[in-house]
């Protein structure tokens, strides 16, 4: 130890030359010595001392010598390749470490505290204290606690100081002895009082000589702030209170509708009571009040008025008879409404004729109308042998001409695909029962890390390393990422680098200190592979303290990483997913042996799970949507069937039996003759009504279910045959919707069938004959109050063949099925236009499937019905019409044809009635009214996105993986910034991207990437920028001297990284002008890529750190000549992305980023990163949901308002359906339904459905029908009035064949156990359905019937016939 006291030693010496290693190997530790400094010996040490400290040891004594000189020049050199391209940074270095060695005061502020001896015998210095003042100190740090290394996105100071956080830990990680770094200890205690500590003034690096000043990309202080951006998915919006503006504005105009209503009303009342006490003072007589107070007093707003002669109050449906006149048989079929209403619509009057004409053919020849359809049918369905599944994510949901797929492709042929990385997690085993509810199993684990975890941990990492792959035995080595070539080490991250994969040589106290040391610098703790890997790179759920600091040894997940190389060589590719499935059956059989082995529990993802994940979630998938389609079937077959709980019916038959059934085992006195011969008759077995045997259409309905898959079926080979792929939301979906249009078509052409039947069938011919009724008909038709004896009877329905029945109901439903249809397939054809390919694929399918089916039910199913209805009439078996039932007497068996159903009575009776009431209407336009102020309110919160972990079974290895990844993942993604088509030759195109020099531009590509850096919540971005021209521009420094070399003698040849230093030197030695941080004396044109090709192939070492072969070896794409760079790449990281929404808004934020270095700089930037071509979609979606809904909408508007007549009602539907729409994704909002694909086409589809329910009511509106205008309430509007029959003309139809049918499919899939299906398919199936049915029969007449257009009359069925005979004579 010295003998002087610090401070009083001015021109003293505390130690002085070597004195020998520690060991047999390190480096040289110097000699205690307190005597004067001494002058160097020989000009060649001064030069030497002064080309390493500088001009202030040009002159005078120094307590080093040149030995020591050199020492402490390898030093320096090895940590200014890291901090060089910061002056201040690296003078402040040299300053310290050069006054610490050398300066002749030395012994005034360093005392050696301890000796030592070395390997030669010396006493050797074995600790020191160094005083140094706080202001140097502090100084000396912040002038490089920002400096970065761009080759590891990372900070010098994580390599020069172990990651310090204040300039004491600086300090300390500088002065602690170890391998790579002091050999003796140096200790920096505080400076006791008369003690000077070393303190000249520090470099800063915002000074402005060229000997301090640094980058803005190493000095904060210097950057030009950027303007400020609001974080994506914060822009701003108008508020009140708690409030949007809108939701505010819908909310207050509500409520002021609702106060208006009220007022109104009540006044109403009030006026109306009034009124009537005012009317019971002037009533003269009986009589005339009678006729004043009439609910039926009134004609001029009714159907006919003007031709109505009857008094008030004979507005009845017989006082139509009461002009005895005969009309004769051609008047017997015209509509009661149509003869009052002349007024009429041509199309509709020419679809009427065409589909009459149409329906005869098709009914007439039902065998070769099979034939014809069916042959092409047949071709069509020839398609299927092109018939191919789109599975690839990429061209399922990104456009062909997608920026962001033809980036990635650019990428992958510029720079190579991106690494499949293989990850798992390890934690703790968690005992679930004893975990809170409120919290989660997840991170309820707790510490992992142990002696005895970490051994048994390093020990499944060296069987992964030895894991061989079937059949071909592939290893880890042979499909690992090596950054430093075929020979380097594979890219592993796990803690068990941080041992060197070994623990021998650590107990179960020592492991702590050693991940403790890592963790704070991972300089000292290189892998394999050469790269510091810090700590977020390895743990997971490290918690901190109070203070901000991390304990790491508390950490509750271990991370291990595999990178495997990934390539567009399919033999490359399938080596590496072989080895993937071995790791991934291995990783399989240790999760279910770790907990007992070790109480540990592992999630892990390897480069084939995702893949195969999703696909064996599909095929538990079908189970489901079979079994939901199963169930939509049988219900179709049973209602269509017509199997009625009436008293004529099925159950009243099996009640009788039941209840008779113990009288057949009772002694009975009454004689066997006296016994009726009935349904009351005891019997052992039930006697059901031929009705079910005859009547019933279950096979009928199967061949409509039939010709729904035929139709699907045909368009799959149609649309195969043209090349456009499938996808798996076709399969599910496009059937669902089919059945939906089609179930509903086929309903109303049986129930208008059975209209007609009533009219013009058997019942009709035997009703119209004068006196008894016989047995089997001594039931009343519903309809038998239409019917009055004082009506002639030549006006009375008569009987006609089938084939016009047939026809007269396709006339009569065929416009409104090609009203259906057309709007439908328009509204999904505009879909097509969407880029997205799930999407226009969808639209094509579902176009196709809908008008095929269309054109099957008005022609094959026609032709069918024909057949089914002569079956009928001719009393053979449903399904075996070989068999006849013969006719008998029997007081249970029903009319030939059916009558109204309890569904049609009811609408009939009791709700058409209900809801066209004026209390009622109001009602309901403020409760709907109310719900699209919510909708739109609620449909503000739908968020963008598709949680991944939805697309696999709930019991999938991956959902647990996901888990983890979001609680322990403490690092984000790579992000890529690509430079293309830039000569970066020139010294002006270079300042454009550089940021380590003085004159790059103060917006260059690593500036501003830099400065968005600073900002994470805008940018997304947390790691420093590898900027690969910096560090190139950087390697060609000649102080750099073990860097960019060239032959001496040969300065056109490079030295090889193991030629001798005598042989070789600095690239750049000797050029004027002189290499500096200015730019000039740099490279341009061929000399940089004579450079730049070299450097690109140097290895990087500790020698040369900034050598570009592992580094940048793949982030630069040369053209096919080597002589010009076709594209580089700039990378950095994205901060923790945890959610659908930070992905979302990464992808935005990388986007602004590269935009705005576009525009300022004039350079083609993007940017890439793995994700984003997959969340491209949601960059464009909320305008494909605008175009697709908005394009339907249009389409729906012009068709209705074109087939209907009307502007007027075509606009209501329009907005009836849009509102369904808004309806559907207010409810969204509230289930958590997000937007995505999947959804869109729920949207799709539930502007479709809503079609269905609207149009046939509004067709049905506009067109009244006759036999069910009888029955209608006297007194009523004329609007109410069509709106009535409108209801209990096609209401039944519509609310058997799509609500009933949807809703028990729907209800099958809330069996599934895919949260896919529940959440997307279930929850907004389930939505649509009831809001379709809600806005289509409650809604929508109730708007009509207040500003529907006017009505129109079709022509009757003998103009129709009349018209056709007439033609068939001049053929």
């Amino acid at each position: 130890m010295s003998d002087g006291t610090p401070g009083e030693a001015l021109g003293q010496c505390a130690m002085r030359g070597s004195c020998g290693s520690k060991g047999w190997f390190g480096q040289q530790l110097p000699c205690p010595y307190d005597g004067p400094p001494l002058e160097p010996q020989g000009s060649k040490a001064r030069d030497l001392l002064v080309s390493v400290c500088g001009a202030q040891f040009a002159l005078g004594p120094t307590c080093c010598t040149s030995d020591q000189v050199e020492t402490l020049r390898d030093s320096l050199v090895q940590a200014e390749a890291i901090i060089s391209s910061c002056p201040a940074c690296r003078n402040n270095f040299r300053s310290f470490f050069c006054s610490f060695t050398c300066s002749p005061e030395q012994a005034s502020f360093l005392n050696v505290t301890e000796t030592q001896k070395s390997s030669t015998g010396e006493t050797a210095v074995k600790s020191v204290d160094f005083f140094v003042g706080e202001r140097f100190a502090s100084g000396f740090y912040e002038s490089c606690k920002n400096v970065q290394v761009g080759a590891t996105n990372g900070y010098a100071m994580d390599l020069i100081g172990g990651g310090a956080k204040t300039y004491t830990e600086f300090l300390k990680f500088l002065g602690d002895e170890k391998d790579l770094g002091s050999p003796f200890q140096i200790n920096f205690p505080l400076s006791p009082a008369g003690i000077i500590p070393f303190s000249p003034t520090p470099r800063s690096c915002a000074d402005n000589d060229l000997a301090s000043r640094c980058a803005c990309i190493d000095c904060p202080d210097i950057c030009q702030e950027l303007p400020y951006v609001r974080p994506p998915g914060q822009e701003p919006t108008c508020l009140v209170g708690p409030l949007t503006c809108l939701s505010f504005v819908l909310t207050l105009a509500y409520a002021l509708a609702v106060v208006s209503f009220l007022i109104g009303y009540i006044l109403q009342l009030a006026m109306r009571r009034r009124r009537e006490k005012r009317s019971e003072r002037m009533v003269l007589s009986s009589d005339a009040a009678s006729t004043t107070l009439s609910p039926r007093h009134g004609t001029r707003n009714l159907v006919g008025a003007a031709s109505l002669s009857q008094a008030d109050g004979d507005d009845s449906p017989g006082a139509h008879s009461s002009d005895s006149r005969p009309l004769g048989r051609g008047a017997s079929l015209l509509d009661p409404i149509a003869t009052s209403q002349p007024r009429q619509y041509h199309l509709n009057n020419l679809l009427g004729r065409k589909f009459y004409q149409l329906g005869l053919l098709a009914a007439s020849s039902p065998f070769l109308t099979f034939a014809v359809v069916f042959t092409a049918v047949g071709l069509l369905n020839l398609g299927w042998k092109k018939f191919a599944i789109e599975t690839d994510p990429v061209r399922l949901w990104v456009a062909p001409d997608s920026e962001s797929k033809l980036q990635k492709e650019f990428f992958d042929d510029h720079f190579g695909p991106f690494y499949r990385a293989q990850q798992i997690f390890v934690t703790k085993t968690t005992d679930a029962s004893a975990v809170p509810e409120n919290v989660s199993l997840v991170s309820a684990g707790g510490a992992v890390l142990s002696f005895d975890h970490l051994k048994y941990w390093l020990a499944v990492e060296s069987d992964i390393r030895g894991l061989r792959s079937s059949p071909n035995g592939y290893g880890l080595t042979d499909v690992c990422f090596k950054p430093a070539g075929p020979s380097g080490a594979c890219v592993v991250q796990s803690i068990g680098a941080w041992f060197a994969n070994d623990l021998r040589g650590y107990d179960e106290e020592s492991w702590k200190d050693r991940v403790l040391h890592c963790a704070n610098s991972p300089v000292d703790c290189l892998p394999d592979f050469q790269q510091p890997l810090g700590p977020q790179y390895v743990l997971g759920g490290v918690p901190e303290n109070s203070a901000g600091e991390k304990s790491y040894l508390e950490a509750e997940a271990m991370v291990v990483t595999y990178v495997v190389s990934d390539s567009l060589d399919p033999h490359e590719q399938a080596k590496a997913v072989e080895w993937e499935q071995a790791l991934k059956e291995y990783l399989l059989e240790l999760s279910d042996t770790i907990d007992t082995d070790a109480g540990l529990h592992i999630a892990f993802s390897t480069g084939v799970s995702l893949e195969q994940e999703i696909s064996k979630s599909t095929n538990t998938d079908v189970k489901i949507v079979v079994l939901s389609y199963l169930a939509m079937f049988l219900y179709v077959s049973l209602a269509l069937g017509g199997w009625e709980a009436s008293d004529e019916g099925v159950t009243a038959s099996l009640t009788h039996w039941a209840r008779n059934l113990p009288a057949l085992f009772k002694r009975s006195s009454v004689g066997s003759s006296s016994i009726s011969v009935d349904s009351r008759t005891p019997r052992i077995l039930p006697r059901l009504p031929r009705s079910l045997f005859v009547n019933s259409r279950m096979c009928l309905g199967l061949f409509g279910i039939g010709l729904v898959i035929l139709s699907v079926s045909s368009s799959v080979g149609l649309l195969s045959l043209l090349g456009v792929k499938t996808t798996l939301i076709i399969a599910e979906v496009i059937p669902f919707l089919v059945l939906a249009v089609g179930v509903d078509n086929v309903f109303i052409l049986v129930d208008e069938l059975d209209r007609q039947n009533l009219r013009h069938g058997p019942n009709a011919l035997q009703n119209s004959a004068a006196g008894h009724r016989s047995p089997t008909q001594s039931h009343r038709s519903p309809l038998d109050s239409a019917w009055d004896n004082s009506v002639d009877t030549e006006s009375l329905p008569s009987f006609r063949p089938a084939e016009e029945r047939v026809a007269m109901a396709l006339a009569k439903m065929g416009p409104s099925i090609l009203l259906s249809s057309v709007t439908e397939t328009v509204a999904f054809g505009l879909g097509a236009l969407v880029p997205m390919p799930a999407v226009r694929n969808f639209a094509l399918y579902a176009a196709g499937s809908v008008l095929l089916n269309a054109i099957l039910q008005v022609t094959v199913f026609v032709s069918a019905l024909t057949l089914d209805l002569k079956r009928a009439e001719s009393s053979r078996v449903e399904c075996f019409p070989c068999i006849r039932l013969s006719s008998r007497i029997a007081l249970l068996d029903v009319p030939t044809h059916r009558g109204l159903g309890g569904i049609a009575r009811f609408i009939r009776r009791h709700y058409a009635p209900f809801l066209l009431q004026p209390a009622v209407k109001g009602f309901v336009i403020l409760l709907f009214s109310g719900l699209f102020v919510l909708s739109v309110i609620s449909m503000q919160h739908i968020e963008l996105g598709l949680d991944q972990r939805l697309a696999f079974p709930s019991e999938s290895y991956l959902n647990d993986y996901f888990d983890h990844l979001e609680v322990y993942l403490d690092i984000g993604p790579p992000v890529y910034f690509v430079v293309h088509d830039t000569d970066v030759t020139q010294r002006r195109n270079q300042q454009r991207l550089c940021g380590r020099f003085t004159t790059c531009d103060d917006f260059s590509v690593a500036n501003v990437l830099e400065a968005e850096r600073k900002r994470p919540d805008s940018s997304f971005i947390s790691q420093p920028t590898a900027s690969w021209i910096d560090d190139f521009l950087k390697w060609l420094d000649p102080t750099m001297e073990t860097c960019c070399r060239v032959r001496k003698r040969d300065p056109s040849r490079f030295c090889a990284p193991r030629d001798s230093e005598r042989l070789c030197q600095p690239c750049l030695y000797g050029k004027e002008p002189q290499w500096n941080i200015t730019m000039t004396g740099l490279p341009e044109g061929e000399e940089f890529m004579r450079y730049l090709q070299q450097w690109l192939i140097s290895p990087t070492n500790e020698e040369c750190p900034l050598a570009g072969r592992a580094s940048y070896g793949s982030a630069l794409s040369l053209d096919d000549k080597g002589v010009e760079v076709a594209a580089s790449h700039f990378r950095t990281m994205h901060s923790p992305l945890r959610s659908q929404a930070d992905f979302i808004n990464s992808f935005v934020a990388a986007h602004r980023i590269a935009d705005d270095i576009s525009e300022h700089m004039g350079l083609k930037v993007f940017p890439y990163s793995l994700h984003y071509v997959f969340f491209d979609q949601y960059a464009h979606i909320i305008a494909i949901a605008q175009e697709i809904l908005g394009l339907g909408l249009a389409a729906v508007l012009i068709i209705t308002a074109l087939l209907l007549g009307s502007w007027r009602t075509g606009t209501i539907v329009t907005g009836v359906v849009a509102l369904t729409v808004v309806n559907v994704m207010g409810i969204m909002a509230v289930w958590d339904i997000s937007l995505n694909a999947i959804s869109l086409v729920n949207l799709v589809i539930s502007l479709g459905i809503a079609v269905e329910f609207c149009a046939h009511v509004a067709r049905a509106f506009m067109n009244p029908s006759s036999d069910l205008y009888v029955d209608q309430p006297a007194g009523q509007k004329e609007r109410d009035t069509r709106m009535w029959a409108a209801l209990a003309d096609v209401g039944p139809s519509v609310l058997s064949g799509i609500t009933f049918t949807k809703l028990i499919g729907v209800s099958v899939l809330a069996l599934t156990r895919s949260r896919l299906l529940e959440i997307y398919y279930f929850r907004m199936w389930l939505t649509l359905i009831v809001a379709g049915a809600l806005h289509g029969l409650v809604l929508l007449p109730v708007v009509l019937s207040l500003a529907g257009g006017s009505g129109f009359v079709q022509e009757t069925d003998e103009d129709w016939m009349a018209k056709v005979i007439r033609n068939d004579e001049h053929t």
